[in-house]
């Protein structure tokens, strides 16, 4: 059975978005593309495009499911209980946040298309669904780190140092991973904006994370909260292959 897989690093209030799409043809996974939309008006032409008529998983790096006027959704809670460590907790997500409206609108737009919460679904088998990831906590689990890469703050020189980090790690560990992913990455720039490879970046993971996700469903991944409430999937530990 062939499946896609979509990574979606969702620009806020009409950023841009890094977007990346995985195949797996029955026995291989394969990154197909990596890239920023700079309109959000073509994001959803490009998902049609990219997922395909047959299997699909979207792992979106933002809250999908939010219903508590204020205060921290249950998954985030749990997530931060187990994950808060390594630095890689969750920022709170209520409907009082001035995000909300825009994060749960995409997932509103791609159930239209769709993709319906995946919280529940069985390894390998045939579905068409949209889940929310967390790809700090994802980076701990897959890649056996103490503390997350911090790429995303910081003087510039940090921060790109950092990202030819984690751009290492997602080479070097993804292929050693079942079901392996062997893939190329854009460069981090010696110069100018880090952002538009970093949301690349970032998107691949997401991606991988809902191939995993697909894989082995609760088998090998943590489902932190609840449909009804807001849920957040993550990859458990991982013995990597030398």
């Amino acid at each position: 059975m062939s499946a896609r897989f979509l990574g979606v690093d969702l620009g806020w209030f009409g950023k841009p978005t890094g977007v990346a799409s995985i195949t797996w043809d029955g026995s291989n996974l394969r990154l197909k593309q990596a890239m920023r939309i700079e309109d959000p008006a073509a994001l959803p032409a490009w998902m049609e495009s990219e997922a395909g008529t047959g299997s699909a998983v979207v792992g979106v790096d933002a809250p999908l499911v939010i219903r508590n006027p204020k205060g921290i959704r249950p998954c985030e809670v749990e997530l931060n209980r187990e994950f808060r460590r390594f630095h890689a907790g969750c920022h709170p997500a209520n409907l009082g946040r001035p995000f909300a409206p825009y994060v749960t609108a995409f997932s509103h737009c791609l159930a239209s298309a769709g993709f319906q919460h995946g919280a529940e679904i069985q390894a390998r088998k045939r579905a068409r669904v949209q889940i929310e990831v967390h790809p700090h906590a994802a980076s701990i689990n897959l890649f056996s780190l103490d503390r997350i890469v911090k790429y995303k703050r910081g003087r510039r020189e940090d921060r790109a140092r950092e990202l030819n980090r984690l751009r290492g790690l997602l080479l070097n560990r993804l292929p050693k991973l079942n079901p392996p992913l062997s893939l190329r990455l854009p460069l981090v720039p010696k110069a100018g904006p880090l952002k538009p490879v970093e949301d690349q970046i970032d998107a691949v993971l997401c991606a991988y994370i809902a191939a995993y996700w697909w894989f082995w469903a609760r088998e090998r991944n943590t489902v932190y909260g609840y449909m009804d409430s807001g849920y957040i999937v993550v990859p458990k530990s991982v013995n990597l292959v030398s």
